[in-house]
């Protein structure tokens, strides 16, 4: 972090602008829209598999049993999306946002136009 330039860490970062704010807020809020439709369709998945041998085979059972541990995986990466969402609005919200939360740098605008959510720079991701 260079000191010369730094900007407070709860100062809005200066290479974002209005615009850009606004851009990335909508998008923020279209990629939670669909995920929330997503997160409806995989609760339908988790409900619990049907163990009638007449209503389904075995082998169809144990195809519904690993579709809904892959429904299950699929979930916990939805969770984590969704609070990553969540924790990009507060941090607009709260004027951080754009600012990497680990070094206080901002973290370029080509990277959050890919990842609206992320919440730091390339530096402290890797």
């Amino acid at each position: 972090m260079n000191n010369d330039k730094a900007e407070p860490p709860n100062s809005p970062p200066t290479h974002l602008t209005p615009t850009d704010l606004e851009e990335l807020c909508q998008d923020l809020e279209t990629e939670l829209l669909s995920l929330e439709r997503s997160m409806k369709v995989t609760d339908i998945g988790l409900k619990p598999v049907e163990l009638d041998q007449t209503a389904v085979g075995r082998l169809s059972r144990m195809d519904e049993l690993q579709n809904q541990a892959m429904t299950k995986n699929l979930r916990v990466r939805e969770d984590i999306k969704l609070g990553g969402l969540q924790q990009a609005l507060q941090r607009i919200e709260d004027g951080t946002y754009g600012r990497c939360t680990e070094c206080g740098e901002g973290i370029p605008l080509a990277r959050l136009q890919v990842f609206p959510e992320t919440a730091t720079c390339v530096n402290c991701t890797a």
